[in-house]
């Protein structure tokens, strides 16, 4: 695995984040995407939570390399069929979806294939190929109880060209390498111009600048200077 660079944001002077990227999380109901994110959010282990209804949100500020602030913005969808056409909606501004399977449920795994074609087919932007696609077996925690292979995961990914990993929120094995994969990636695509950003598209946007107050004695105010100020 490539090494990928992750820090806390620093208390400077520079923009609040460079870029925010929008992600969706999609797979079939109780697969773990909502404890997924919350570990990653928060950083412990959820309580047992009832399946999400519609769509959640989560955050967080990322940073992909010193001076680079990225936003993510993730989109916690429901797997039951009676969302999906909410989910559909949120497909067209995602530039990053993963998918996530239970690795303790066979099902879980058989509906991947019809969880991309849905993606493949609603995602938008201005260069809709060029969406990342990460594939996650989750629970990798309970590997007694496994009824997916790792390798037939990672043969899946490798069929549709994307990345695989497996991961777990009990312990928080890959949680953050799931989220800083999928960034990089974007990132990557971004800075070679294969993903831009679009007026309406809300998968990739500029970032937002940080507030800043200037004491007068910094301006080099003094005197008549200062008191001619008309802040």
């Amino acid at each position: 695995m490539a090494n990928m660079q992750f820090s806390m944001i620093g208390d400077d002077f520079g923009p609040l984040f460079h870029y925010q990227y929008r992600l969706i999380l999609i797979g079939d109901s109780t697969v773990g995407k909502s404890s997924l994110l919350k570990y990653f959010t928060e950083g412990r282990m959820a309580e047992m939570s009832d399946p999400t209804v519609g769509v959640d949100f989560y955050a967080r500020m990322i940073e992909l390399r010193p001076g680079l602030r990225v936003k993510l913005q993730l989109w916690d969808t429901a797997g039951q069929e009676k969302f999906r056409s909410i989910t559909r909606s949120y497909y067209r501004n995602s530039v990053g979806v993963i998918v996530v399977y239970d690795i303790t449920s066979r099902a879980s795994f058989e509906h991947v294939p019809g969880w991309l074609r849905e993606a493949e087919a609603n995602v938008g932007g201005p260069y809709p190929g060029q969406c990342v696609f990460l594939l996650v077996g989750h629970k990798a925690d309970r590997d007694g109880e496994r009824q997916v292979q790792y390798e037939e995961g990672e043969y899946l990914a490798k069929h549709h060209k994307m990345q695989f990993l497996e991961t777990s929120a009990v312990t928080g094995e890959n949680v953050l390498e799931t989220f800083m994969m999928v960034a990089h990636e974007i990132n990557g695509r971004l800075e070679t111009g294969a993903l831009k950003t679009m007026d309406g598209w809300e998968g990739i946007k500029k970032g937002s600048q940080r507030a800043q107050s200037i004491c007068l004695s910094d301006a080099g105010l003094t005197g008549n200077d200062a008191s001619s100020c008309s802040c």
